[in-house]
């Protein structure tokens, strides 16, 4: 026997960026970046160039720091349910707090741009509130997120 107060899901997408290499592979390449870039500036500090150093260092420094970025940035998620009565959009950043947005889906509409060029935004739009989905996903992948968010409102809306 169902239960009367819950409603069937149409959708039920978790967004999540792609993941960086492993922590250890991460750790392999730095260290052998690191490697080269020592040699290479002991090979100017005994030609006299020594100011060339620490521009070597300053680059690993850099390298490390995309690194962790880019681990920290692949923990963001967007989790997207759809019911019959409500399109709920969690928004999980990597860093701040995270938000809920709650739409009525019968007045929500899909904006996807297709201009073919990077960067095209998804945008769930209801009542005058905005909310850009999909960020961090591939081109290729926000089309077919669209599509499939767009099939599932229509569902809801009962077309």
């Amino acid at each position: 026997m169902s239960d009367p107060g819950r409603q069937a899901v149409l959708l039920d997408a978790t967004l999540r960026p792609n993941p960086p290499m492993s922590s250890r592979a991460l750790g392999v390449v730095l260290a052998i970046v690191a490697g080269m870039n020592f040699v290479f500036a002991l090979s100017f500090v005994l030609k006299g160039a020594w100011p060339i150093a620490p521009f070597m260092g300053l680059d690993v420094a850099l390298l490390a720091w995309a690194f962790r970025e880019s681990r920290l940035r692949a923990k963001a998620f967007e989790r997207i349910r759809l019911t019959m009565s409500e399109l709920l959009i969690a928004l999980h950043p990597a860093r701040g707090a995270p938000r809920d947005v709650t739409l009525n889906p019968y007045w929500t509409r899909v904006d996807y741009e297709t201009t073919g060029l990077p960067g095209a935004r998804l945008t769930v739009t209801s009542h005058g509130r905005s909310v850009q989905i999909g960020r961090f996903l591939g081109e290729p992948q926000r089309a077919v997120f669209a599509l499939r968010l767009k099939s599932a409102l229509q569902r809801a809306k009962g077309f």
